[in-house]
C-alpha cells in the first residue's frame, strides 16, 4: 500500500518503521526540517517538508495515488483538517489521531463528518489499558479478546508454584482452571509451547481463559489475587484523568498528585470523587504523608522518563507487593527499563502504532477475514491476533489436528455464536467465528495465512 504520514513526531516514526517493515511504500510530511530528517535518515521512506493542511503540499506529496494517510501531528484539528483534505483531494482513507476529552463524547460524529476510517485516542486507550493491568494486579500483561470474554494473561510462575517442573499437557489436572498456555519464556528465550513443554518457577507465561477463571487460576498456581482498592496517580496529565475517570467508576479510591496549581484546579471540578494533591510526587516527604506505603497500586504518569523512573524504583523498594505501572515516553529508555525493577511500562506511542498497525492489516485481507485485534506480548517478540473467519477462509470444517500450522503458531480459542471454544484437536473453524492466534510469524493479515500449504 501506499501510505502519507502527516507528522514526524515519535508516533509518526514508530509508525514509518512498522509500515515500512511490512512492506508498505510510506511518504512522510512535516513543516520542520530537523523532524523530517530525524525519520528520514533512520527509516528507508520518502519524505516531504510541507503543511498538511495545505492542499498543494497534499498533491506534491503524492495524495492522489496514495491508498491511506494518517495524521499523527501534535494538534487535534491540524489532524481532522488534514484527513478532510485528504477525503476531498484524494481517494483515500484517513486516520487521525484526536486525543483532546473534549472531542471524546463527539467522536462518533466527527468520523461520520469527516469520513474518517478510523480515530485513535492514545491517552484513553492507554488508559484502558492501566484498567485491564490493575483490576488484576497479579499479571504482568492483560489483553482481551471476543468483546471481553477472552482474557490473555501474562504472569511469572512464582516459587514453589504447582507448575514448576510441570509438563504443560498435565497442568489441566494440576491447575484446575480451564487455561491454556501460549507462550513461555525461559532463561529470556520465547517459545509457543507443546503439550510436553515443561514450565519452571520464574518463567515467564501467557495464558487464555475467561475472566471468570482469572482469580482461581492465579490461586492455584500460588498468585494471590489481590484486590486493588486504593490508588495513586502521579501526575495529572489527560492520561491521568481518564485513567481516574475509569477507576472511580469501579468504585476505587483514586489519589492524583500534580505539582501545577491550576491543573489541580481543574481535576478537582472535573473529578470530584478524587482527591487532588498539589505537589511533587517524587519528594519523600509528601509520599509519605500520603500514606504512599498503603496504595495497591502506582501509576507514574508524570511528564518526564526520569522522574517516573524514579518513583517506581522507590516504590519497589518500598513494598513490591504494590502494583506498578510506569509510563515511558523515549525511545532510548525503553530497552534500558526491561532490566529495572519499574512494574509495567506502557507506551502511548507504541499504544497508537500498534492499534494504527492492525487496521492497516485489516484493510489488506480479503473480504470477511480481518484482523479484529493484534496486540504485542513478551515485549513485543509475539504477536497475538485475534482473527474473523471469512466466506473464503478455505479450511472451514476441517478438523485441527488435520491442519498444518506455522512454526510457532497456535491456535488459543475460538468464539463461535456467543460461546467460547478452548481448541482441542476435533475441533474446527467455521465462518463467522472469531479465532485468537499467537504467534512468533510477525506480519499475519489473514487467517488463511496461519496454516502451510
Amino acid at each position: 500500500m501506499k501510505i502519507i504520514i502527516a507528522g514526524c513526531g515519535k508516533v509518526g516514526h514508530t509508525l514509518a518503521e512498522n509500515l515500512t517493515s511490512a512492506g508498505h511504500t510510506v511518504t512522510v510530511m512535516d513543516k520542520s526540517y530537523d523532524a523530517l530528517y530525524s525519520v528520514t535518515n533512520t527509516v528507508d521512506v520518502m519524505g516531504y517538508q510541507g503543511d498538511s493542511t495545505s492542499i498543494n503540499s497534499q498533491l506534491e506529496a503524492g495524495i492522489k495515488d496514495a491508498d491511506l494517510l494518517i495524521a499523527v501531528t501534535s494538534d487535534d484539528e491540524i489532524n481532522m483538517l488534514t484527513c478532510l483534505i485528504a477525503k476531498k483531494t484524494g481517494s483515500c482513507k484517513t486516520i487521525a489521531r484526536i486525543r483532546n476529552p473534549q472531542y471524546t463524547d463527539e467522536i462518533a460524529y466527527l468520523r461520520d463528518e469527516l469520513g474518517l476510517y478510523m480515530s485513535i485516542n492514545p491517552e484513553m486507550v492507554a488508559a484502558e489499558e492501566m484498567v485491564r493491568l490493575i483490576q488484576i494486579p497479579s499479571a504482568l500483561e492483560v489483553d482481551t479478546f471476543a468483546k471481553g470474554k477472552v482474557s490473555l494473561i501474562g504472569v511469572e510462575i512464582p516459587e514453589d508454584s504447582i507448575l514448576d517442573r510441570l509438563r504443560i499437557k498435565d497442568m489441566p489436572s494440576k491447575a484446575g482452571a480451564n487455561a491454556l498456555v501460549c507462550v513461555t519464556e525461559h532463561n529470556h528465550e520465547v517459545s509457543i509451547p507443546n503439550g510436553d513443554t515443561v514450565l519452571y518457577s520464574g518463567d515467564r507465561i501467557s495464558v487464555t481463559l475467561s475472566m471468570a477463571d482469572v482469580s482461581a487460576f492465579l490461586n492455584s498456581i500460588g498468585i494471590k489475587a489481590k484486590k486493588i482498592k486504593n490508588v495513586l496517580i502521579a501526575g495529572g496529565g489527560t492520561i491521568s484523568y481518564y485513567l481516574a475517570k475509569r477507576l472511580i467508576a469501579l468504585r476505587i479510591n483514586v489519589k492524583i498528585i500534580e505539582i501545577d496549581r491550576k491543573r489541580c484546579e481543574e481535576l478537582a471540578e472535573l473529578l470530584p470523587k478524587a482527591m487532588i494533591i498539589n505537589g511533587d510526587a517524587t519528594e519523600k516527604r509528601l509520599l509519605t504523608e500520603e500514606s504512599i506505603e498503603e496504595m495497591d497500586a502506582v501509576c507514574c504518569l508524570m511528564h518526564q522518563d526520569e522522574a517516573n523512573i524514579l518513583l517506581s524504583l522507590y516504590i519497589n523498594k518500598l513494598d513490591t507487593r504494590i502494583k506498578t505501572i510506569t509510563r515511558i515516553h523515549r525511545n532510548s529508555y525503553e530497552e534500558l527499563v526491561t532490566e529495572l525493577p519499574v512494574g509495567r511500562t506502557v507506551s502511548t506511542k507504541d499504544i497508537t502504532s500498534d492499534y494504527i498497525t492492525r487496521y492497516v492489516r485489516s484493510m489488506q485481507n480479503a473480504v470477511g477475514s480481518e484482523v479484529e485485534s493484534l496486540y504485542q506480548i513478551m515485549d513485543n517478540r509475539v504477536e497475538a491476533l485475534e482473527f474473523n473467519v471469512g466466506e473464503d477462509f478455505s479450511y472451514a470444517g476441517t478438523e485441527l489436528k488435520d491442519l498444518k500450522l506455522l512454526n510457532n503458531t497456535l491456535i488459543c480459542s475460538i468464539s463461535r455464536g456467543g460461546k467460547i471454544i478452548r481448541p482441542g484437536g476435533r475441533d474446527t473453524m467455521e465462518y463467522g467465528d472469531k479465532v485468537v492466534v499467537v504467534t512468533t510469524n510477525k506480519g499475519l493479515t489473514s487467517i488463511q495465512e496461519i496454516i502451510e500449504r
